[in-house]
């Protein structure tokens, strides 16, 4: 661990250069990943797409997201954040140039589809500062990396299609991504050469085993398999979508094909689990060395409310102004991105918070504050003034945005050397969160829509109250046989 004094921002030597670095390279995956939307018109028109295909090209780019953050999750417990985290910018990079250069919708929707990836990058850094941060401090430095890192796709919002009009011409949305492109290729390099993957002299605690999340009994291993269900569920409604019953991108057979592999692939991650866990059934784990799924699943839970919520209701939210209150759609869109401004101070406020006044405390509050946040805004109707409207979708980001930052000051506590895999199972459920409540707005009433969140949000509190403070040490095996006990509280 860092024995760095002190939590200074203006810093940006040891533990906070890692800090700054880590927020900047998360800042730039956003910055690629959602690139696209702002220039959604650009692009139409360039390409001469359909309202369907645009719409396309949205749920595309979100698809190859859920699984992608299990793998990087693996990857990063692996081979450490440094190589994971330098690669992946590196390697998304391609899709990015390949959507700039897209003359056809095919071309654009592979280049999207694989763009998906990039939107994994979150979980790199939870586990780099994970190991550069006391617990003292984890919430506040996690929450800084994932508000100021999640306002990439805000800046992007803000950005990009005025980059887009200084390049000028038919072709000005094309340079503009591509600028992306590069700036990902540029901090792979300026990440690589800048970072280590834990502070001079400690040890960085990698999995016993590859191929799956390791779990200490028996119960918590079938919990795990319970727990993979949501995330193959949202992929085969993502299929559903593009099947002929949705925007009839693909065709009844080759949807019907996809579920069966989706089939497939569950099944060999479940024997996956079971090889890397094959040993729980007949030789107990030390109690010292155990920890409890229950701890990941309810952060699934709650981060499947929170971060889900927030990638649904950030892109239907000009539009729910825009048709409530009958705003242009400029001046809606700029009333609208209030609720993701709130995520340069919630969400590191929510880590703030966690740290001094508890993990499960902080979680308890700030779900109830989301549950009631949604239900008002389910109640937001036309006869509202427009400030009061505003007002309770920011006080609702507050709450939001400050449970992503509390729910991940409590992920790196659970096991060390398991950060990666548990981060990118929670992040996962994010996007779950946002597939299921984005097909649930495209059947009903932003009433119910909203209604619906805040339901789950009080399902997320019920569970809560399963869960257990962190406290005393976790305890991770050195290279030598020695035992390292790491503080949690």
């Amino acid at each position: 661990m860092s024995q760095d004094k002190g939590f200074n921002l203006l810093s940006f030597t040891g533990k906070m250069k890692i800090l700054h670095l880590s927020w900047m390279v998360f800042f730039i995956t956003f910055f690629v990943w959602f690139n696209h939307a702002p220039l959604l018109g650009a692009i139409g028109a360039s390409l001469g797409l359909e309202k369907a295909q645009l719409k396309t090209l949205l749920i595309l780019n979100v698809a190859l997201t859920i699984p992608a953050r299990i793998l990087i999750g693996m990857l990063t417990d692996k081979y450490g954040p440094r190589i994971t985290y330098a690669a992946l910018l590196f390697v998304s990079a391609i899709p990015c140039f390949m959507f700039a250069l897209a003359d056809t919708f095919t071309q654009a929707a592979i280049a999207r589809f694989m763009l998906g990836f990039i939107g994994a990058g979150f979980v790199v850094g939870i586990r780099m500062v994970s190991e550069w941060f006391p617990a003292n401090e984890l919430g506040t430095a996690e929450g800084i990396y994932g508000g100021w890192g999640n306002f990439g796709s805000a800046a992007g919002a803000m950005l990009l299609p005025t980059l887009a009009l200084v390049f000028g011409g038919d072709d000005g949305w094309r340079y503009a991504i591509a600028t992306t492109g590069a700036l990902s290729l540029v901090f792979s390099f300026i990440w690589y050469f800048n970072v280590s993957d834990t502070p001079k002299g400690s040890t960085y605690f990698k999995p016993k085993k590859s191929g799956g999340l390791e779990v200490t009994s028996v119960g918590d291993f079938y919990f795990l398999l319970l727990m993979k269900i949501p995330m193959y569920a949202a992929l085969a409604l993502l299929t559903w979508k593009l099947s002929p019953a949705g925007v009839k991108m693909i065709s009844a057979g080759a949807a019907n094909g996809i579920y069966l592999g989706l089939v497939a692939i569950f099944l060999y991650d479940c024997y996956g689990a079971w090889k890397v866990n094959r040993e729980v059934f007949h030789t107990p784990v030390p109690e010292m060395h155990r920890y409890k799924f229950k701890q990941v699943a309810v952060l699934n839970i709650l981060y499947f409310a929170t971060f889900g919520s927030e990638l649904a209701v950030v892109s239907m939210l000009p539009l729910f102004f825009a048709e409530t209150f009958n705003l242009d759609p400029v001046y809606a869109g700029l009333v609208a991105s209030a609720y993701a401004f709130m995520n340069l101070m919630s969400r590191p406020g929510g880590g703030w918070i966690s740290d001094r006044f508890g993990r499960k405390k902080t979680l308890l509050i700030l779900t109830a504050g989301l549950a009631g946040g949604y239900a008002m805004m389910a109640l937001t109707n036309s006869t509202w003034p427009l400030w009061l409207a505003v007002a309770v979708a920011m006080a609702c980001s507050f709450f939001v945005q400050a449970g992503e930052g509390a729910v991940f000051a409590a992920v790196p506590l659970i096991k060390r050397r398991l950060t990666g895999q548990i981060a990118g199972m929670t992040g996962a459920y994010g996007n779950v969160g946002a597939v299921v409540y984005l097909t649930v707005l495209s059947l009903v009433s932003y009433e119910v829509f909203f209604g619906v969140i805040a339901l789950t949000a009080v399902l997320g509190f019920i569970t809560l109250l399963f869960m257990e403070e962190p406290k005393g040490h976790m305890a991770e095996i050195n290279e030598d046989g020695s035992v390292e006990l790491i503080s949690v509280s």
